[in-house]
Formats: structure tokens, sequence, C-alpha cells
């Protein structure tokens, strides 16, 4: 079932779809289940896809769940909408769903849930001949819990549940090969500083956070012939919150990241290859810091980074900003973030858009919209 294939494949490639590599520098770090690793929602996405030392919001949970025990409301709810790779498709799109609850102010638990469709897939045999369609998609639930450690530090932990059907439940074979869904599990582990100073024109803020994510089983799609490594990562970033004046702030951010799975040469042979399969994740996980063919250098390259600033006045209307920056030869994605957002008492709505670098990316002109909900606030209004 050639476009079947075709669309398992562009999956397996998708944040990598603007790669230009020589033969020599084909050493691409590739995971499974690569929808995890899109930033969901548009506060973040606007200034860069960044978030894990921002200011605590309801959609923390994809950028350091750690940061819920500082939020201002005790409870809060967030849907998050992003058609996906318009330039080439249609009809692929990430849905997200995210809220909070605090159960005072020094723990809480929070919980997303991701859906990935990659939309209507023609479904033809061998023979070029009809055999209906495919809709394949993804699903990801986690749940976590979050404490403060003391006033100015907390911690979190994660777990989540993975559901990656590429055939949409049809167990087929193509090529010889039988697939079905991928199922696998994985934690997260995060933490979050966040320290009040004090300033002539107001209270600033220095916060500094870390999110390891995705660690957990490998994928496959064929009962265990063959295996991917998770998206596992490790986040690193810090923000500074400034006061101008008793109704304007302005934050500036930065994160860096790093993917935690082996670097595929391919290169090599297929024996050499078959060695990836072999590895368990943990063995994958601790490879992936000194296993670039180029040595240190190449292992810095598999760093992207990401900068944002954040315009808020009155703490109602936000205008953001930000780049995002991946070397050449791991994914060459370069482009600069937009985005703005409005919050009128209990609901606050954004967008954010995507300016690419290079006109053949096909994120440029990406769009992501995110409605969010202060459900503590909608109970003191209802009463």
């Amino acid at each position: 079932m050639k476009k079947l294939s075709f669309i398992i494949v562009l999956a397996t490639v998708l944040p990598v779809l603007t790669m230009a590599q020589t033969e020599a520098e084909n050493h691409p770090v590739t995971v499974g289940v690569q929808s995890l690793t899109i930033s969901p929602e548009a506060r973040g996405s606007a200034m860069g896809d960044l978030g894990v030392a921002t200011s605590a919001d309801v959609n923390s949970q994809f950028w350091n769940p750690a940061k819920y025990v500082f939020t201002q409301s005790n409870a809060g709810l967030s849907f998050s909408f992003t058609p996906w790779l318009r330039r080439l498709v249609n009809d692929i799109n990430l849905t997200y769903l995210s809220g909070y609850y605090k159960f005072n102010d020094r723990s809480a638990v929070s919980s997303s849930l991701r859906y990935f469709s990659l939309g209507e897939v023609p479904l033809t045999d061998w023979q070029n001949n009809s055999a209906g369609s495919a809709f394949p998609n993804e699903f990801a639930f986690d749940a976590a819990y979050s404490q403060k450690l003391s006033e100015t530090f907390s911690a979190a932990t994660a777990l989540r549940l993975i559901y990656s059907d590429l055939s949409n439940g049809r167990n087929f074979a193509g090529g010889g090969i039988e697939t079905y869904p991928g199922i696998a599990v994985a934690a997260d582990v995060a933490l979050f500083y966040s320290s009040p100073l004090q300033l002539s024109t107001g209270d600033a803020n220095l916060a500094f956070g870390l999110n390891i994510s995705n660690i957990g089983s490998k994928v496959s799609y064929d009962e265990g012939a063959s295996s991917s490594f998770l998206p596992a990562n490790i986040r690193l970033g810090a923000s500074f919150d400034y006061p101008i004046d008793d109704y304007q702030r302005i934050s500036f951010s930065a994160d860096a990241n790093k993917l935690m799975a082996p670097t595929t040469d391919y290169t090599k042979t297929a024996d050499n290859i078959n060695y990836y399969n072999d590895m368990t994740a943990l063995q994958g996980i601790i490879s992936s810091f000194n296993d670039a063919p180029g040595g240190f250098e190449e292992e810095l390259r598999e760093i992207y980074w990401s900068v944002g600033a954040e315009y808020v006045y009155n703490n109602q209307f936000a205008v953001r900003a930000g780049y995002y920056n991946e070397d050449q030869f791991k994914g060459n994605r370069k482009y600069f973030t937009a985005g703005a957002g409005f919050k009128l008492n209990v609901f606050q709505l954004d967008a954010a858009y995507v300016v690419s670098v290079s006109q053949t990316n096909p994120l440029d002109g990406t769009l992501r919209f995110s409605l969010s909900f202060d459900l503590f606030g909608l109970q003191n209004l209802m009463r």
C-alpha cells in the first residue's frame, strides 16, 4: 500500500523535512512518534517554541509541569489547535487539551491529551488497485504531580501513555512486513526555580527551568521485529521578567534542547544500522551524549535553541516574538515566530505564527490557536 507507506515515512521524518545533508554528514537523530516534539500551544510557540522557564500558565504541562504550583489561579483548562504542514497537505492537525488543579499553594496535579491526525490516506495495493482509506493518528495522555520544595523551587514528575497508529487499525502486510499500532510509556522529570527581585520599577522575577521528557520504552510497529526510540529530550532554559511600570511588563527567555537518542550514521552498512535497533532505551539515552561521528563538535550541533520575548500591558494584552534555530545538518529548522494574546476576565485567547528563514521550509506560515479558561475565576463569577 504505497500511499500509506509514504505517510509512515512522513511521520518518521516530520521535524526534519528541511534537512539538507551531504553524504558525509548524513547523521540525523532519528526517533519515533515525532508528534511529541511539536509545540502544541500558542504562547510558547509565539516566543520561538520555548517555555521551560517562562511564567506559569495552564499549558505548562508540555514545557515544564513543575511550574503549576506557581500559577495565580487554582485551576485552569486550555484547548489548542494547530493546522500542521499546510504548505504540503490540508488535513494534518494537532489538537491539545490541558488542565491543572492546585490543592494548595504547594502542590498541584495536571494532565494533557494530545491528538495528532495525519488526515485521510487513500490506500492502494501493489498493483495500484484502490483499497479504501486509512486515517493514521497518534494519541498521548499524561498526568503530572508538582510540589514546592521551597518558596522558590519546585519539582514535578509526569507519566505518559503513547499510542501511535500509522496504519489506522489495519494490520496489513506491505512489502512482507505486518504493520500494527505502536504503544509506549514514558515519564518526565522537571525542576523550576523562580526568584522575585526588587527593582525600582516594581517586582521583577528571574526563573530557571529543566525538563527531561519522554524517558521510556521504545515503540514498535511490527510487534518487536524492529523498534524506534521515543523523542527523549532534555530542555534547559532561563527567563527574566521585568516591570516597566505599573501597567507594563516585558520578559526575555531562552531555551536549549537536545534529543537523547542515538545519532544514526546512514553512511554505514546495514549491519551497523541494525545495532541501533538492538539498543535499549536507556542505552540510547546514555550514548546520545557521545556517539556523534563528528565528535564533540557534532554533539554541539545537536543542541537546538530558542530565544523569545513577551510584552504584556495591564495583564490583558500581550505581544510576543521569538527565533528558533537548528543546525543545518541536524534538521535546518530556522524560523521567526510572532503572536499575540488577549485576556478578559476568565478566558484568554492566544495565537502564534511562523515565518521561516527558508522559503522551502514547510513550517512557514504555521498558525496555532489556544483558548484558555480560569476555572477558579469562572466559579467565582457564577456565585
